[in-house]
């Protein structure tokens, strides 16, 4: 497997040329796995980790950990100083087991269970997000003093995957909510808001964040001195479309946030896909090959991993996956990519049909690129009793 496939169009190999072999792949050339296999390699991370920090300057990097909470990858990113974003008791218990300091720990998802939130504030914790009367109260009443900022809904995004619908409040309400915080005895610093998963180019935050600033500008013409804006995440890998360097990307989303927003005294900022995605790739086998009709113009291939162990992103199509097998130095054509489940709904692409070598037959591998986030992590255990999505860290 020295080659990969682009999937952008059929015919002869499109796409195939020599190219570096990394440790991932290697070790997956080189082994053999009786069920789909996720290989990590915490090398990556740190790399992408330091790319990011070096465009992002001063603001403080809160890893996503629901992108993947594999200890190895906690482990990496404390030794290089992260702070960490956190969605539940289970990922604060997490970060503290592995050595994260509380206070460099947030609280980020909105909807929170009363009795967590006293168990994060008596374990240390202070930042909390919130989007609604009834979470602050929450807060209050379980976390009394702490700090809090105000999940905004973003409703201009050109990201790959938009994510506004369910998290976040309007323009309208941000304000009051800061009011409701600072009466009920809390410290309202700031905002935060997502741009959209995989948004991967740096202009295509400003809408998003020409939206933010207004109403930023609008709580500070209200009286009130915010001191925290966080950014989120949107940071995105590469899956077959160009995107912008790490390192240049981050640079550039700092400036667009000083233009706006002049200096704010704490960024944060919430990468998952950007530091893990590449780190790993999925060992995976083709389990059968067929057409539907002698006439079907596509092929159907299912793989032994689907949308229900670990490929959960193959939703509406949003990330499209890239694919590695022995067989891309030859003839390629295009084909429906399914699950093996026995549901229907386990269909990766099929609206916009991915070009795989014409010669793929079952029993054949094939090496899934850039899975290292929202994978393992969103794997179910044993749909079909089909094994959850194991994992291996070099």
């Amino acid at each position: 497997m020295n080659a990969y496939v682009t999937g952008l169009a059929g015919g002869a190999a499109v796409g195939y040329s020599p190219r570096p072999i990394s440790r991932i792949e290697a070790h997956i050339r080189s082994n053999v796995f009786d069920r789909p296999t996720l290989v990590l390699d915490p090398a990556v991370v740190a790399e992408n980790y330091r790319a990011l920090k070096a465009g992002l300057g001063r603001a403080s990097i809160h890893y996503a950990v629901k992108a993947n909470p594999e200890t190895a990858i906690i482990d990496t990113l404390i030794a290089e100083g992260s702070h960490f974003d956190a969605a539940s008791k289970g990922e604060i218990e997490l970060c503290l087991a592995r050595g994260a300091r509380p206070q460099h720990i947030s609280f980020g998802n909105t909807i929170k269970r009363a009795s967590d939130i006293a168990w994060a504030f008596d374990n240390g914790i202070r930042l909390f997000a919130a989007d609604a009367e009834e979470e602050i109260e929450k807060i209050a009443d379980n976390a009394p003093g702490a700090e809090v900022y105000i999940r905004l809904i973003v409703d201009v995004t050109e990201a790959d995957w938009p994510l506004s619908r369910k998290f976040g409040c309007a323009r309208d309400k941000a304000i009051y909510l800061l009011e409701l915080a600072r009466r009920h005895g809390l410290n309202p610093v700031g905002f935060s808001f997502h741009v959209g998963s995989q948004t991967r180019r740096p202009q295509m935050w400003t809408a998003t964040l020409d939206q933010v600033a207004a109403i930023w500008h609008q709580a500070a013409d209200a009286g009130f001195e915010l001191t925290l804006l966080n950014i989120g995440g949107g940071f995105p890998a590469f899956y077959g479309e160009e995107v912008t360097p790490a390192t240049a990307y981050a640079a550039q989303i700092m400036e667009l946030v000083r233009q706006r927003f002049g200096k704010v005294p704490r960024i944060m900022a919430e990468p998952g896909r950007g530091l893990v995605a590449e780190a790993g790739m999925i060992a995976a086998e083709v389990m059968l090959v067929s057409r539907k009709s002698d006439s079907d113009a596509h092929r159907w291939v299912y793989l032994d991993i689907g949308k229900f162990s670990g490929l959960a992103e193959t939703i509406d199509e949003a990330i499209r996956y890239q694919f590695i097998t022995d067989r891309d130095h030859e003839v390629t054509g295009p084909c429906v990519l399914a699950g093996p489940s026995c549901d229907s709904a386990d269909v990766l692409y099929e609206k916009r049909p991915v070009h795989l070598p014409l010669g793929l037959k079952a029993g054949d591998q094939v090496i899934i690129r850039n899975c290292g986030a929202y994978t393992s992590s969103y794997s179910s255990v044993g749909f079909n009793g089909f094994p959850p999505l194991a994992v291996v860290v070099l």
